[in-house]
């Protein structure tokens, strides 16, 4: 049995009040809905097919600029509903005082709003509208206002790499809950625009890694970024994201973890790869995310050139996009890497894997059991990873006090108690 995902991306639709370089949906300023767009009934009945495999999904409600469809906060509501962890993606521009209460009052949890530059003209050409960069900062207000969480999206290229870190001041300053940091994929209208180079982004990323094992009070993400992972071994191969999988801990999730439904319902392994794996017009999302050949084969992969090399192929794997988008083959080595595999085959440092079960006490199920379904997952997989890190076999509830105290912004957690009497006391980690 395939698990079920762990995030759905939901295009709702093409119309978008700007017309940016990079967009890999193709979008713009249309007036008008897409015929094809699926309706208010055939988003809540798919939404009810993805919550009947878990409520522990995430689900990003996405375009163009979802913002523009009227009927977003009844499709948000629904997904709640059914006890969905709902987020929006969007340019920010549509969000007011009073559609971020309307956003809170549907059950949205938090928005992703997308900054390119913190260089107003950069940032409008960029997006293809004079003044978008004010009517975007304004959004940002309304949600700090509003109390709804928010976090940013920066996409870099090697025109924008040299604002990374003034991008996490910036992101830190004004109380985001995340800074997401995106490494373009040249399909849509992005195939168009100079993306990043190979040097670029090794560089770039390998800044990112350390500022997101060194950030306090802010979550850094690299996405569409697997080499992340062999990243984080390299910098500390004792990090507990280095030992943990899942959604944050590294390898492409396209196919695997993560799915893109389009506006009129074709589901694909995610946003950046054009081929369909169904409609689901015409099979339910369930039949199709467990035995569609394209993800079964993305599941099962069989890597070439350097990748099907690589030491770091079972925890990283490239992108499948890239290559899909230059040559047409999910299987081929992702051009953007620079990473020459090491000819032993031997991962230097690499976190043991021989280490028993981890298991919980009463307590601490207890605590993780009141932990929102659609996070549960990835609170259990640190926790997990944190206590074998620390050579404990059971997780406590004090595990669980210092990784919420580092998630949050402490200073380096200090080492566990007496109900922790197993660890080493000369080794410290956080949550990263």
């Amino acid at each position: 049995m395939v698990g079920a995902p762990y995030l759905v991306a939901l295009n709702l639709t093409r119309r978008c009040n700007l017309d940016c370089a990079h967009c890999y949906l193709d979008a713009g300023k249309r007036r008008d809905a897409d015929p094809q767009e699926l309706t208010t009934r055939e988003v809540c009945a798919l939404i009810g097919d993805i919550a009947a495999l878990s409520d522990e999904t995430m689900l990003v409600l996405s375009g163009g600029e979802p913002l523009l469809r009227p009927d977003i906060e009844q499709i948000a509501a629904h997904a709640a509903g059914l006890g969905l962890m709902v987020v929006v993606g969007t340019n920010g521009m549509a969000l007011t005082d009073r559609r971020v209460a309307a956003l809170k009052g549907a059950g949205v949890v938090g928005v992703g709003i997308s900054v390119d530059s913190l260089d107003p003209g950069r940032h409008d050409a960029f997006r293809g509208l004079p003044g978008s960069f004010g009517r975007t900062m304004a959004g940002i207000d309304a949600c700090r206002r509003g109390g709804l969480g928010f976090q940013i999206h920066f996409t870099v290229t090697d025109d924008t790499a040299g604002e990374l870190d003034a991008m996490i001041a910036f992101a830190q300053s004004i109380g985001a809950i995340a800074l997401n940091v995106f490494f373009l994929v040249c399909t849509g209208r992005g195939r168009y625009v100079s993306n990043i180079s190979r040097a670029g982004y090794d560089r770039t990323l390998r800044h990112l890694t350390r500022a997101a094992r060194a950030a306090e009070g802010i979550m850094i993400r690299a996405k569409c970024a697997p080499h992340f992972k062999r990243m984080a071994i390299e910098l500390d191969a004792g990090w507990p994201i280095t030992l943990a999988h899942g959604y944050e801990a590294g390898g492409c999730l396209a196919g695997t973890r993560y799915a893109r439904v389009t506006p009129s319902g074709e589901i694909t392994p995610c946003p950046y790869m054009e081929i369909s794996a169904g409609s689901i017009r015409e099979r339910g999302f369930a039949d199709i995310w467990q035995d569609a050949p394209v993800f079964e084969r993305l599941r099962a992969p069989r890597l070439t050139g350097r990748c099907g090399l690589c030491e770091y192929a079972r925890i990283c794997g490239g992108c499948r996009a890239r290559p899909f988008a230059a040559t047409g083959d999910m299987m081929g080595e992702d051009p953007l890497c620079a990473y020459q595999p090491d000819a032993t085959g031997a991962i230097p440092h690499m976190p043991r894997t021989d280490a028993p079960a981890v298991t919980w006490t009463e307590t601490a199920r207890t605590r993780l059991a009141r932990v929102p379904p659609f996070v549960r997952r990835f609170v259990r997989q640190r926790a997990e990873a944190y206590a074998g890190a620390l050579g404990c076999d059971t997780v406590t509830t004090e595990h669980l006090e210092v990784l919420a105290r580092s998630r949050f912004g402490s200073a380096a957690p200090p080492r566990p108690g007496a109900e922790a009497a197993r660890t080493r006391p000369e080794r410290r980690h956080d949550l990263g």
